[in-house]
């Protein structure tokens, strides 16, 4: 008997392989498609922009672990960087884009509103009160000192109304009128009464005409005069008024037969202040 007993040899177990660390590759991939995806609305740019700068740091990391052996996924990681960095561009992009048309509606409702206020423009006094010189001062600017103050002060016959974008609204005297046999809108023992409204638009934008509306109220309790129709008068503003030029209605009204005075508000459309008038009758 040997005087050594020999060992049984076993092998030896290999030793694991270090797992691969692919989180950040993969998660740069993620971050970026979505920020990417973002970017393709302009409202969320900000997400975007976020999302691409954590994407490009994320990528390029995870690229640099995978030269280093540490990972597996180098492909994956480079695709997230470049997505990172289209995600920003994007970001840029949707914010040019957006602050744009911000600022294209801002100048929309400036430019909407622009003309909302009038002052007062006197006539030159020869249709106050005369009744009957139609039309007299129709589309007349009104003499030098002109009153500028806003439309707090009710005009009178003759006066216009010129707001800020240079639209003028001018109302003649009123005039006395004998609605037709078929006239809607006159009670009979009542008076009728017609006033000839200029709009003259003298800004750098078209005026569209379609949207002026007229009422009236008469007497000292102001009841409403309800407007004529008939096959002279009730013809209301129609179509655009360019610039340089003008448009004529004439409007006609029902009234108590001992009133003697009648208030026209003229508003010219949504963007614009209405104006009114006190006529004497």
């Amino acid at each position: 008997m040997s005087q050594y007993t020999q060992q049984p040899q076993f092998p030896q177990a290999p030793t694991p392989a270090a797992q691969a660390r692919n989180g950040l590759g993969t998660a740069a991939l993620i971050l970026g498609i979505i920020g990417a995806l973002s970017g393709l609305i302009p409202f969320f740019f900000w997400l975007a922009g976020i999302l691409g700068v954590i994407a490009l740091i994320m990528g390029l990391a995870g690229r640099g672990r995978a030269k280093r052996g540490g990972a597996t996924n180098k492909g994956v990681a480079l695709a997230g960087a470049i997505l990172g960095l289209i995600s920003l561009i994007m970001s840029v992009v949707g914010a040019v884009i957006l602050f744009k048309a911000v600022d294209d509606a801002v100048k929309d409702i400036d430019k909407a509103t622009s003309g909302s206020s009038a002052s007062k423009e006197p006539g030159d006094g020869s249709a106050k009160g005369s009744g009957k010189d139609k039309g007299k001062n129709q589309g007349k600017g009104g003499s030098a000192g002109s009153d500028t103050s806003k439309d707090a002060e009710t005009l009178e016959a003759g006066d216009s109304a010129v707001y800020d974008d240079k639209l003028t609204v001018t109302m003649s005297a009123p005039e006395a009128y004998s609605p037709g046999e078929y006239a809607i809108g006159h009670t009979k023992g009542n008076k009728a009464y017609k006033v000839t409204v200029v709009i003259d638009n003298a800004g750098k934008e078209k005026f569209d005409a379609a949207l002026v509306t007229a009422e009236a109220r008469a007497g000292k309790d102001g009841v409403k005069a309800e407007q004529i129709f008939d096959e002279e008068v009730g013809e209301v503003f129609t179509g655009t008024v360019m610039p340089g030029k003008k448009a004529t209605a004439v409007y006609a009204f029902d009234t108590p037969a001992d009133a003697e005075n009648l208030v026209v508000e003229i508003s010219p459309d949504f963007f614009h202040d209405a104006s009114q008038w006190e006529l004497k009758l």
